[in-house]
């Protein structure tokens, strides 16, 4: 089933993931609300502006993609987007519901996540959540204790995964947002 998408990225070095993953939606990119190769370029905007554009591209969107890439933690707006994601908004009667949000691990240009994750004991790979936007890091493992399904109200998979199956991903995120009240989830950075 198809869900209103919004994708969150540093521009300068995961664009081209972002339109490979659109590609990846095939027919249901129809119902992608964020911004394209086409797009308008807001760069020369107030950062209100932009913002009241990013804001009409979230609010009208059910799952949001966040790529992980290197130097995410470099932009002014993943944390932002994420935030306003992960809220409540009213609108002309309307409210909005939490997104369900899943993050994909763009690989580095080696060809590899190991920028993402360090090898434990035994060979297990350990997130490391120093180098991923802080309000991702902050909803992992935030299932509240009574109840079971994923640990972790945002997901982190690979691009190499989500660009085989993003559909299943995409509605997995989904139902995650229907069951919300299950996680402790953080909003605000």
């Amino acid at each position: 089933m198809a869900h209103k998408t919004f994708i969150s990225y540093k521009y300068s070095e995961a664009r081209e993931l972002r339109d490979r993953i659109i590609s990846r939606l095939g027919s249901d990119a129809t119902y992608y609300q964020g911004e394209t190769s086409q797009s308008p370029n807001y760069s020369d905007r107030t950062t209100e502006y932009i913002k009241s554009k990013l804001k009409d591209m979230i609010y009208d969107s059910s799952v949001t993609i966040v790529i992980l890439s290197p130097n995410m933690n470099q932009s002014n707006w993943i944390d932002w987007e994420i935030s306003y994601s992960l809220k409540e908004m009213s609108r002309n009667g309307r409210t909005s519901k939490t997104n369900g949000v899943i993050a994909v691990v763009q690989k580095d240009v080696w060809g590899s996540y190991n920028w993402l994750y360090q090898t434990g004991y035994f060979g297990q790979r350990i997130l490391n959540k120093n180098v991923i936007s802080p309000i991702v890091a902050q909803n992992q493992n935030n299932l509240k204790s009574n109840y079971s399904g994923d640990q972790s109200y945002i997901s982190i998979v690979t691009e190499d995964e989500f660009l085989k199956y993003p559909n299943y991903y995409i509605d997995k995120t989904f139902e995650k947002c229907q069951d919300s009240w299950k996680y402790n989830i953080t909003k605000e950075i």
